[in-house]
């Protein structure tokens, strides 16, 4: 199976997740450790992978198996000297959500969760509003809640750029980057109400011929924030 099925299939079971349906999630169980692309997949939705332990009722408790995946995609992709600052704040999202929702021992030097790396964050205001809109887009992950504050602090400076990006991406039909960056703006305060931002979440789903990451960003937004129908 290629990783792009791997990571719908996951990300589909997250979205089941967080609508309430089906079995109590278990990352363990959505993708299991002997899988040999659950690294890779586990890096690529980042602490999305975890969102459903953000909600209680959602979730099956974590536990040592949970903790054991992401364990190896934090140790088998970690980013390297000339990472791009995306794939940085995506390794830093992880390891936060992983500190919050995953039981890893803090006083046990065997189960303490990695150092969290600098990442840079001169471009949230130096960045031209479509490149913006482009990273902000591929960092919807960190937009859950308690994730990353700093960032969500910089991008609320940044909102209209943002909702500039998000109607972008609706007219060119780039249905991630427009779910990603309405998912932002879900948790952003002082969102335009000309931007129809829920009706444009709804939208961004219905044409977006059942794309599971797609579905995430959208449900995320409605799970977390109440945005998006």
């Amino acid at each position: 199976m290629p990783l792009s099925a791997v990571v719908a299939d996951v990300a589909t079971g997250v979205v089941l997740a967080l609508r309430g349906g089906g079995d109590p999630y278990a990352l363990s169980r959505v993708l299991p450790q002997d899988d040999p692309l659950a690294p890779a997949a586990i890096r690529v939705l980042g602490a999305d992978v975890l969102a459903p332990y953000a909600l209680d009722h959602r979730s099956a408790p974590a536990g040592a198996d949970d903790e054991t995946v992401v364990r190896q995609a934090l140790a088998a992709y970690p980013p390297g000297p000339d990472a791009s600052e995306v794939s940085v704040w995506t390794y830093r999202g992880l390891i936060e959500a992983s500190r919050a929702l995953l039981p890893g021992d803090p006083g046990d030097a065997d189960r303490a969760w990695p150092q969290v790396p600098r990442a840079g964050a001169a471009w949230i205001t130096t960045d031209p509003w479509p490149k913006l809109a482009f990273r902000a887009s591929q960092l919807a992950a960190l937009a859950f809640p308690g994730l990353a504050p700093d960032l969500a602090d910089g991008l609320a400076a940044r909102t209209d750029d943002l909702a500039r990006g998000f109607v972008r991406a609706v007219r060119r039909r780039d249905w991630l980057q427009a779910a990603g960056l309405g998912r932002w703006l879900a948790r952003l305060p002082h969102v335009p109400p000309t931007l129809g931002l829920d009706s444009g979440l709804v939208f961004v789903q219905q044409m977006s011929d059942g794309d599971a990451r797609v579905a995430l960003h959208v449900v995320a937004a409605r799970q977390f924030y109440g945005r998006g129908g």
